[in-house]
């Protein structure tokens, strides 16, 4: 897919106050400091069009960006912050939990990893999570880049092996690099597809 544009539309501090929700919309997110932000500015080819921060948490509201002026992006806060409150962390769950399960035009959650790890119970739960309620979701590996080839490849299959215990199959992953670009292409390409088709079935999001 060719990025013509790409712009912030609005930040939203409730899953009601976001844009009509009449285009297809996909959905960013992961553990704080897991290179999301990164990551949607090298897919999009923008420097600084997200927000990235050394702080993790930085997202704290639901950020959408309007691309090709026919689909959102949509950034979310991450979960699991280590340095907020409990009471602030549970305001963080209940506004992404209730944009995920109320948001009618949301097409496909993005669940970002960070590769460097072996499994955590964060992501797993929050994968279980997903299934659970059947939220259509895919799994991106960051930061491919900081690890060697082997051990990277070594980690995805750790992850595969630990989603299986309970999953009869795996959705899509993708194993990303924000720095070098990898993956991004991939990630651009299966948006595309499922925007071709909902096109030609001419789906309505309000109906």
């Amino acid at each position: 897919m060719q990025i013509k544009t790409s712009e912030f539309v609005k930040s939203s501090q409730k899953w009601q106050e976001c844009p009509e929700p009449t285009l297809p919309e996909y959905a960013f997110i992961g553990r704080s400091n897991v290179g999301k932000s990164s990551l949607i500015n090298a897919m999009l080819g923008r420097k600084d069009l997200a927000k990235t921060s050394g702080t993790p948490g930085k997202t704290q509201l639901i950020n959408h960006f309007l691309v090709n002026e026919n689909w959102y992006l949509t950034d979310l806060p991450g979960y699991g912050y280590a340095k907020v409150s409990k009471s602030l962390r549970k305001d963080f769950e209940k506004l992404i939990t209730n944009y995920i399960l109320n948001r009618k035009n949301l097409v496909n959650l993005f669940v970002l990893i960070d590769i460097r790890h072996t499994p955590q119970k964060i992501d797993i739960e929050f994968i279980e999570w997903c299934g659970e309620n059947g939220i259509p979701f895919s799994i991106v590996f960051t930061k491919l880049d900081k690890m060697k080839p082997n051990a990277a490849k070594e980690n995805v299959e750790k992850y595969k092996v630990e989603l299986l215990k309970s999953w009869d199959s795996l959705p899509e992953i993708y194993v990303t690099s924000a720095e070098k670009k990898e993956g991004t292409e991939e990630i651009l390409n299966f948006i595309r597809t499922t925007n071709d088709f909902l096109t030609k079935n001419k789906v309505d999001f309000n109906g």
